[in-house]
């Protein structure tokens, strides 16, 4: 197979504005995901997808690919990441290259390591799926969330089932970590719905799940790396 790592930087983020680039542990952001998947060696090419000629100057510095910017339909408040992949796998394509997947790798989520991506291959190999997305146990139990009513009561708020349980005899639940998206080209191209079908999960650890979206995140991870505690 032919495999391509696509990295989406955008540089108009709202909440932590050039989030992308700000320096973790001494590196730019986006580098610690090239990193992985430059030293996963699945990949046939790792690029990087930005509207910012500034952001592509660093993401090559990293060793990554950015063989055009992104346009400003992709780059927009209401784009997706989804909007990215397909303009950038149809460019590549017009340049005449051609892969059989692709592995969204968002960098807020640079805790996650090549072994990780090395286990999504591993995980689409063995169960011949279309789509592997990574997910890591939830923090928190759903089976202990609910919304709650005008009134605030709390009548309804337990699945009576589980209303009497131990947080440790709950149902192990598990929550999209935003860290690999890895899919198959032909059929995304086709319905662009990673999740139709043959889709499985692959299961990374908490620490390595951290997905960055604040100062605070920022923070969070920056320990995680100093302290060498990572899962």
């Amino acid at each position: 197979m032919k495999n391509i790592a696509i990295i989406p930087a955008r540089s108009g983020s709202k909440g932590l504005p050039d989030k992308n680039i700000k320096m973790l542990s001494g590196k730019p952001l986006i580098a610690w995901s090239i990193e992985a998947a430059i030293s996963s060696g699945v990949y046939d090419e790792v690029m990087v997808s930005t509207d910012s000629e500034k952001y592509a100057d660093i993401a090559r510095s990293c060793g990554a690919k950015v063989p055009f910017l992104r346009s400003a339909e992709a780059s927009s408040d209401t784009s997706s990441s989804w909007d990215a992949v397909r303009e950038v796998i149809l460019k590549y394509q017009e340049l005449g290259q051609h892969f059989d997947t692709f592995t969204l790798l968002q960098p807020t989520s640079p805790l996650r390591s090549a072994d990780d991506i090395k286990g999504s291959f591993d995980q689409m190999l063995d169960k011949n799926a279309r789509t592997i997305v990574s997910v890591c146990e939830t923090e928190d139990s759903p089976y202990t969330c609910n919304t709650l009513p005008e009134s605030m009561s709390m009548q309804d708020f337990f699945i009576e089932e589980y209303k009497n349980t131990r947080r440790q005899d709950l149902p192990k639940c598990y929550r999209l970590n935003g860290a690999i998206y890895l899919s198959k080209v032909d059929e995304f191209l086709k319905d662009g719905d990673i999740y139709a079908s043959d889709c499985y999960a692959y299961i990374m650890d908490g620490t390595r799940s951290v997905d960055i979206d604040t100062d605070l995140d920022f923070k969070i991870a920056q320990l995680l790396i100093e302290e060498g505690i990572l899962g």
